[in-house]
């Protein structure tokens, strides 16, 4: 089944919603964004996770020494690499990885799978900041046998009415959300457990 990831969670009881209406990862953004939040801040959330729910940071660009730092204090399962890192520099930070690329045509796939990580996250390209820019892509380039080999996260412009039908057409280890649970730039709890249910349940 489909694992779910949601991601820009800044207060508790979008945590706890999450955990409790099934979720497989919680994001927290270190990055410059209107959902950036602190080591220590994510420190107090990642306290509501049970073991078994995967923690991932993401950056944009940062310092090695603030990765690894956020990776053990928070402390954090993968760091998700929204940036411009090389392969090479990627596997200088030495712990488990997400890279993140903009998908707008066969291209982008192509680069994407010369990463070496243990998972792909395929977004739609960012407006203001890398990622979470709200809108989608075409799901179908998604079709290609290298994918097939990899543990791929969707993202990009998926809510709670959308998300069973790119599953079905992507086919991705797991989807990630965090604008489509929001109502008024603030997570929603009843979009957060509508979407877990969606991809869990198939119902829209």
């Amino acid at each position: 089944m489909t694992k779910v990831k949601i991601c820009g969670l800044m207060k508790e009881e979008n945590v706890k919603t999450a955990v409790e209406s099934g979720a497989d990862a919680i994001g927290f953004v270190f990055a410059k964004s209107k959902r950036e939040v602190s080591i220590e801040r994510a420190q107090q959330l990642a306290k509501h996770i049970p073991m078994g729910i995967l923690k991932i940071g993401v950056f944009v660009d940062a310092p090695i020494e603030t990765i690894l730092q956020a990776y053990k204090e928070v402390p954090l399962d993968f760091v998700q690499l929204h940036g411009h890192e090389t392969n090479e520099e990627i596997q200088k930070i030495g712990v488990p990885t997400i890279k993140a690329c903009s998908i707008k045509n066969q291209e982008d796939i192509e680069r994407a799978l010369t990463y070496e990580t243990d998972y792909l996250l395929l977004d739609a390209p960012g407006i203001q900041f890398a990622g979470g820019s709200g809108q989608t892509f075409d799901w179908g380039l998604l079709d290609h046998p290298k994918l097939k080999e990899r543990k791929v996260i969707l993202a990009g412009g998926l809510n709670p009415s959308n998300v069973v039908n790119a599953v079905e057409i992507a086919e991705p280890y797991m989807v990630d959300v965090s604008s489509g649970v929001e109502n008024n730039g603030q997570k929603d709890n009843h979009l957060i457990t509508s979407f877990i249910d969606a991809v869990k349940k198939g119902v829209s």
